[in-house]
């Protein structure tokens, strides 16, 4: 599949953001003339904005949304993450069809709050909306999606995370790996990710890189995998608290019953995520 430019994904993001408010308002599945009408578009060139961006029809997409899909896909698709290990699947595998490496910053150098890093930010488009992008020389270490959330909310947020850390915008450092990390470079080497986090926080964070796209896993499946099965409350901080959206796949943790829960950049944008990548797997 040829990728889709990065203001386009971010054009379509949007429209489909809108089209995901309309499913959520309305009593019944929506048709596609009564979701393009509402859009203000003809029912041929939202099915084409629409399937550009996720691969398949409205309709399908719709049935994705549903909020029974979630349970859908605990019962068929949970990955067992100790077969995932098994098999290789954790942070040197493959990612949301997209190569990714990734390291962890020691906890020494976690302890001293981010002091001595340099760590440079810019503003990106992803196919979620706009993205704030945060690197130091050796990999991304934070991404905010702001579709729901604000520049400076999200800017502060990811900031208070490593507070002695002096930050530069550099937008044109960074646009090489975001671009590897949003598949609009195809063959390009592994986009790298830089973990920065607590010693418990990085177990987590290496399971959710273990979950494949299409697929889903439950908060307290993640603490057997990391060795501990009664800390499933300190695991969904630590899912809430990881730095990069999408590429560390915390939307894909959902609660045992099949509740989605909750998601640090909008729970809309988790749906969207989930049956994103489900319609993809499809595809």
């Amino acid at each position: 599949m040829t990728p889709i430019p990065r203001q386009d994904q971010a054009y379509h993001y949007g429209v489909m953001r809108r089209a995901i408010d309309l499913i959520d308002r309305a009593d019944d599945p929506l048709t596609l003339d009564q979701i393009a009408a509402q859009m203000d578009m003809s029912p041929a060139h939202f099915q084409r904005l629409f399937s550009r961006w996720v691969g398949v029809s409205p309709k399908r997409y719709q049935q994705y949304l549903m909020l029974g899909h979630a349970k859908d896909m605990l019962r068929n698709n949970t990955t067992t993450l100790q077969a995932a290990h098994s098999l290789g699947l954790s942070g040197t595998g493959r990612l949301h069809d997209l190569f990714l490496r990734w390291e962890a910053m020691s906890p020494g150098d976690f302890a001293r709050r981010g002091a001595g890093l340099k760590i440079r930010w810019g503003r990106f488009e992803s196919p979620f909306g706009a993205a704030l992008v945060m690197g130091t020389e050796r990999g991304i270490c934070g991404l905010a999606l702001l579709s729901e959330m604000d520049h400076d909310t999200a800017m502060a947020d990811l900031v208070k995370r490593w507070p002695d850390a002096d930050y530069i915008e550099d937008a044109a450092l960074l646009r090489p790996w975001v671009d590897q990390a949003f598949g609009a470079q195809e063959g390009a080497d592994k986009a790298p990710l830089y973990l920065i986090g607590a010693p418990f926080q990085l177990k987590v964070w290496e399971a959710l890189l273990a979950v494949p796209s299409g697929q889903v896993t439950t908060y307290s499946d993640i603490a057997t995998a990391i060795g501990h099965p009664k800390a499933v409350r300190a695991v969904g901080t630590a899912v809430g608290r990881n730095p990069i959206s999408w590429l560390i796949p915390c939307h894909r943790a959902l609660r045992k019953s099949g509740a989605l829960g909750g998601y640090h950049w909008g729970l809309p944008v988790k749906r969207a995520m989930l049956a994103f990548e489900a319609a993809r797997a499809e595809a």
